[in-house]
């Protein structure tokens, strides 16, 4: 039973190393009128990130605000996901990503573009550890389904690797420009 609870106690060590920073993106208070007076009650919206590749975001309500915090931030690691980056500062691609009646557009960008996107994508961006993208956020405002519309593009991101992967080719093969195709081939005729 007590090695249980150590290696119990190693792995809750392991979670709490900082490797993951967190960006508290929206804090709402709520109230319910009761017999007595008003209760406040309090949600926090937290994105996670490694700033590597791994992103995610969380919810978390409570009386207080620091648990509120607590708890969107612990929803947040458990529902993180992994983006390829292009030389770890861009997207390789542009895509679309929506939730709801939010719709976000992101594209990749050249370097020294930086991030130039609204307040909670920008959050997630940086979380993510991307450096040059250039994003536009279409329809709702809520910071919750901007946030989830984002991470409902980043889904859709994939590499030249995963793509070669996927279809069975080299990546050498995927990353051909069709002109040169088109030249290789009039050159062997």
């Amino acid at each position: 039973m007590a090695e249980r609870d150590n290696r119990r106690g190693r792995r809750d060590d392991r979670e709490e190393t900082p490797e993951f920073a967190d960006r508290l993106v929206a804090i709402n208070r709520v109230s319910k009128t009761v017999k007595g007076g008003k209760r406040f009650g309090f949600a926090a919206l937290v994105v996670v990130g490694d700033q590597r590749g791994r992103v995610g975001f969380g919810k978390g309500k409570a009386k207080e605000v620091p648990e509120a915090i607590r708890k969107a931030t612990e929803q947040a690691k458990r529902s993180l996901i992994r983006v390829p980056l292009r030389d770890g500062r861009t997207l390789h691609h542009d895509m679309e990503g929506r939730h709801g009646a939010g719709r976000v557009v992101m594209r990749a960008a050249p370097e020294g573009t930086g991030i130039i996107a609204g307040g909670p994508m920008r959050a997630v961006f940086e979380m993510l550890g991307v450096k040059d993208v250039v994003s536009k956020s279409l329809g709702s405002q809520n910071p919750y389904n901007m946030i989830r519309a984002t991470i409902d593009g980043l889904k859709l991101e994939a590499s030249p690797r995963m793509v070669a992967q996927r279809r069975g080719k080299k990546v050498a093969d995927i990353l051909k420009k069709p002109e040169a195709e088109a030249t290789a081939a009039a050159a062997e005729a």
